[in-house]
Parts: C-alpha cells; sequence; structure tokens
C-alpha cells in the first residue's frame, strides 16, 4: 500500500522541478545564454575540466558557473582563482541541485553580460539525472580510472546526457581500461551522445570540447 504513496510524492516533487526548469528555459533563452548541466562521480575531473575551458576561453566568451556541493566552498574557490564570476549551492544532506536552487544562485549574475553558464551539479551518477534545470544540455564526465562500464551501470545518467567527456585519456598508457568498449555502452544506452576524449591535465582533445561550445554560443544567440 505504500509503494502508490511514494510514487505519488515522486512524481508530484519532479512536476514542480518540471515547471521551474520550464521557467529558467525560457530564461535563459531570452537571454541567449548557452547552458550546460555537467555531472559526474565524485573525482572525475569536473572542476579541472571548467577550470581549464574557462582559462583558455577567456578571451572568446563571457561564462560564470555554479558550483553544486554538499558542503564547504572548496571547487568554488578553485573556479574564483580564473576570474569567472562564481555563485556556491551547498546542499547539505542533498544529492543534486534542482531548478530552483538554479534561478536563486543565477540571481547574483548579470545574465545580459553572459555568454555561457555552466552548472557543475553534486558529483552523483543517480539522483542528478532525473532533475531537469532548465539546461540545453546534460554533460557527463567519466574519467578512464572509473572502469569503462559505467554507462551501463548508470544508464539513467548517460541517456539523459548529451554529450560525455571521457576525461583522464593521458593516463591510458598505465590503465587496464577500454576506451572503444566504454564509448559503445555509452552509445547503447544515449545512441546520440557526443563523445570527447579528453585530458584535463595536459590540454589533449580539449580543443574539440571548445569547438562544441562555441557553436552552441552562437546558435544561442541566434
Amino acid at each position: 500500500m505504500q509503494l502508490p504513496k511514494k510514487v505519488s510524492i515522486e512524481v508530484d516533487i519532479l512536476a514542480k522541478n518540471n515547471r521551474m526548469a520550464e521557467a529558467n528555459r525560457a530564461l535563459f533563452q531570452s537571454k541567449g545564454l548557452f547552458v550546460l548541466n555537467l555531472v559526474s562521480s565524485p573525482g572525475s575531473g569536473k572542476t579541472t575540466i571548467l577550470e581549464r575551458t574557462l582559462k583558455d576561453m577567456a578571451g572568446s566568451c563571457r561564462s560564470a558557473v555554479v558550483e553544486g556541493d554538499q558542503q564547504t566552498d572548496n571547487d568554488a574557490v578553485r573556479i574564483a582563482a580564473t576570474g569567472v564570476p562564481v555563485k556556491q549551492i551547498n546542499t547539505g544532506a542533498g544529492c543534486h541541485l534542482d531548478a530552483h536552487m538554479v534561478l536563486h544562485a543565477t540571481a547574483c549574475f548579470d545574465l545580459d553580460d553572459l555568454d555561457l553558464l555552466l552548472i557543475e551539479n553534486v558529483g552523483n551518477l543517480v539522483c542528478p539525472a532525473s532533475f531537469d534545470l532548465g539546461e540545453h544540455h546534460k554533460v557527463v564526465v567519466l574519467s578512464v580510472t572509473e572502469g569503462e562500464d559505467k554507462p551501463l551501470k548508470y544508464p539513467q545518467m548517460f541517456h539523459a546526457a548529451d554529450v560525455m567527456l571521457l576525461n583522464k585519456v593521458d593516463l591510458l598508457p598505465y590503465l587496464d581500461f577500454d576506451l572503444e568498449s566504454c564509448k559503445e555502452m555509452a552509445r547503447r544506452v544515449s545512441p546520440g551522445i557526443i563523445i570527447f576524449e579528453v585530458s584535463s591535465r595536459t590540454g589533449e582533445g580539449m580543443d574539440a570540447w571548445y569547438a562544441w561550445l562555441n557553436e552552441g554560443m552562437r546558435k544561442s544567440h541566434g
């Protein structure tokens, strides 16, 4: 008897979030802003990717970052060091960001003066998959140190993502990681997923990622 009641509550929460996400999406569209929701497990290298991206693209776009973590502002401090505006959200016991949190955070930015908004979600390959933030795309970061079967273990997240950044490829010579098998598994759960093989440490593959970002910003500006 408890199962229908539990499902009903979950539907109500997601429905409320989805309404707020649509309002966010309309706001971002009115500002010509390209918005990405970066998701991954802890330790994949999301923050390092953001740091390198923001530094390398500093002269070509105006960016801001929303940082999501359960506790601390460690990652926000790292992002602030790049000179880019950043707003920290601490979720406490929460395992994901939601659309209302993001709307509240973006009130700290001048959206008319931005081209790109990057949202670093809480490190978690489960909960963030269900919550639309009003972003254009979910970007899942998977490091080669995590194992190639993650797309099949966490299919909802990889199905929800339009892009996969396969990070830390500079470590491949030292790991027993099947790169092609990983990409095949990702495409099995998300046939249209775009995959970039990158190293945020060496810069390998990052130019292709930047080109994709620039194209997204161009389309958002109309």
